[in-house]
């Protein structure tokens, strides 16, 4: 029999008191998220498939441009149009020690975008539309005058092709950097829809989640058709706002995509997966 003290199949190693450690292994951050609904934590490639919905319980996250643009766009049918549009800084803003100026900067680093909103051509399901994306991820989306210009100049484009034209609204509502040349977009774009309902076409408003100010009260509300994704927050002023100016408790859910359907203010709710399936049935439904 071989001595005790030569055979040993595995190695006592001394250990300190207590119970035993085990060493954590290194997780790479950014792999999981947590649901702001459910608070259910998940897979972050699992909700990037599923189109940043949680499985769950269905809860829409918020999308940038670029990403929404490649969810509702037919694959590499996007083309870009006044992208050479950028920013100026006519007040010479500056709060918080911060200029106007160093602040877009910022942003466009940030969103590698000249501003908060993409306008162009692309075609869903083979329906050529006029596309325009609004941009929460830059300045929360806020409507000025590179805003207001694009969004014109993509009415306008639409009105001479006769194509559709399909706005994605998520705004924080009018950029308070700009003053009155902000606000004054909202009269712009009104206008240049007007001129496009003149010759017939067809706007489809999608209202993401938010869209609010002086979005709302512009183009975002003027669709032909609009349509909403489920919980989006939609209105003008604030709850708190509202609140304390008529001193009465709000309803259940004000503001609120479904309570807006209810009300007659949007014409449905439509999942994000379902979107660019019912966007194509809609144009195809009004040219019928």
């Amino acid at each position: 029999m071989a001595d005790q003290d030569t055979f040993t199949p595995f190695q006592y190693v001394p250990m300190p008191d207590g119970p035993p450690v085990r060493k954590k292994r290194d997780m790479p951050d950014g792999l999981w998220m947590r649901c702001g609904e459910c608070e259910t934590m998940l897979y972050r490639k699992v909700v990037a498939e599923n189109l940043e919905v949680c499985p769950e319980c269905g809860w829409h996250f918020r999308v940038g441009a670029a990403k929404r643009i490649r969810q509702l766009s037919d694959p590499d049918t996007f083309e870009e149009l006044f992208d050479d549009i950028a920013p100026d800084d006519p007040l010479a803003f500056k709060w918080c020690g911060q200029t106007y100026a160093q602040r877009l900067r910022d942003e466009q680093d940030k969103t590698q975008s000249t501003d908060a909103v993409i306008t162009g051509i692309s075609y869903i399901k083979g329906r050529r539309v006029a596309l325009g994306v609004m941009n929460g991820d830059f300045l929360m989306g806020s409507m000025a005058s590179v805003v207001g210009e694009k969004i014109t100049l993509l009415i306008e484009h639409a009105t001479d092709e006769r194509v559709p034209l399909v706005i994605v609204g998520t705004s924080g509502g009018a950029r308070m950097h700009e003053g009155a040349l902000s606000l004054m977009q909202m009269g712009k774009t009104s206008a240049a829809l007007a001129r496009y309902d003149e010759v017939g076409g067809l706007f489809i408003s999608l209202l993401a989640d938010p869209t609010t100010g002086g979005t709302t009260a512009s183009f975002a509300m003027l669709g032909d058709i609009i349509i909403a994704e489920p919980n989006a927050l939609i209105g003008f002023a604030g709850q708190r706002v509202i609140a304390n100016t008529i001193k009465t408790e709000l309803p259940a859910g004000f503001q609120r995509a479904e309570f807006l359907l209810d009300h007659g203010f949007i014409d449905r709710i439509v999942p994000r997966h379902e979107l660019r399936s019912e966007i194509a049935r809609l144009i195809d439904y009004c040219k019928a």
